[in-house]
């Protein structure tokens, strides 16, 4: 656990942007697509206050891992809803990719700001590596994430009935890799999933 204050204010920054940013697109795309279930609640907006759970967020900024708000959507008030849902769920993690491209472009084109003890460079690091982690940790086909939503979308009826009818067990799985992430080591196999991954699309997209 890394205390040091410049980090710590450069998660907060990069927290902030990457989960608010995740469930603007949510509720954005959704109402776009004809929902307007969480634009009728005032969630139609970049305020933070509105779309960040402070307890998790919190928690991202000290322990590096903690868990977003939830955008309320309703695929029967889409104009298509099997479409219309799968595109306001795959908003959100491509949201975040999308940011992690944009502010990986001032690390291209001048790498040094990210060494030393510069604010700025640390700001951009977590930014980029964050909201990589944010769009690999979401994709992931277990409930409640956006992964298993985006599943569910894709599969044609019966497999998805059968998906729908497993989300409990899903979501118990989810919690005990969660668990044994605590733990470390061999058995944090989320850190294992999204760690390596997430350290080549960094590199890819900063150039080095």
């Amino acid at each position: 656990m890394d205390l040091d204050p410049i980090h710590l204010l450069a998660r907060a920054i990069a927290l902030l942007i990457g989960m608010t940013i995740h469930e603007f697109a949510h509720v954005y795309v959704a109402y776009r697509m004809g929902d307007n279930t969480a634009a009728n609640q005032g969630r139609l907006t970049l305020n933070p206050l509105v779309h960040i759970n402070p307890i998790g967020f919190i928690m991202g900024v000290i322990i590096g891992f903690g868990f977003l708000g939830s955008a309320p959507i309703n695929p029967y008030r889409m104009r298509n809803p099997r479409w219309g849902y799968l595109a306001a769920v795959a908003a959100g993690p491509i949201s975040n990719l999308l940011i992690a491209i944009v502010f990986a472009i001032p690390l291209r084109l001048a790498p040094q700001l990210i060494y030393g003890s510069s604010l700025v460079g640390e700001v951009l690091f977590q930014i980029i590596f964050l909201n990589i982690i944010l769009a690999l940790f979401n994709i992931i086909p277990l409930y409640p994430l956006d992964g298993w939503s985006i599943m569910y979308s894709l599969l044609p009826p019966d497999q998805a009935r059968w998906w729908q009818a497993n989300q409990q067990n899903s979501y118990y799985l989810f919690m005990l890799l969660i668990l044994l992430g605590f733990i470390g080591g061999q058995f944090n196999l989320l850190g294992i999933l999204i760690g390596q991954p997430s350290t080549q699309i960094f590199r890819i997209l900063v150039g080095f």
